[in-house]
């Protein structure tokens, strides 16, 4: 059954689109960025996850980390890598980036990031 999920996340607000192992969008929507809102989200929309996307960002380390946490199966994208691929889409709406990411990840066609430890964003910041 499994679902990959695509985040398109702003500060504000983050796009969500689940998707089926066939590529199908089984649900989209908006969701509060703030990370208790989006594991809801994700418990209810797709709960057999196989994996979940987002780009790296201003708060994707913080977003990560807390997902992680939650024992979400999160992967973190190479912006310029997902943009490259996001771009040959005809229309540029963070509904489409997300739905986009989600393909990224149900196809393998990204390149994951690795997250460091939020220790040390905190300590370079202080």
């Amino acid at each position: 059954m499994g679902e990959y999920v695509g985040l398109d996340v702003s500060m504000e607000e983050t796009s969500m689109c689940v998707m089926d192992a066939a590529g199908e969008i089984v649900w989209e929507g908006k969701i509060a960025t703030e990370p208790g809102e989006l594991v809801r989200a994700l418990r209810v929309r797709a709960p057999g996850a196989v994996k979940v996307g987002l780009e790296t960002g201003p708060v994707s380390t913080w977003l990560w980390h807390q997902l992680q946490e939650a024992k979400v199966r999160v992967v973190c994208l190479d912006a310029r890598h997902a943009q490259a691929a996001l771009s040959m889409r005809i229309n540029k709406t963070d509904r489409n980036d997300a739905a986009g990411l989600a393909q990224l990840v149900r196809m393998g066609w990204y390149r994951e990031v690795k997250v460091k430890r939020l220790a040390t964003h905190v300590d370079a910041g202080g």
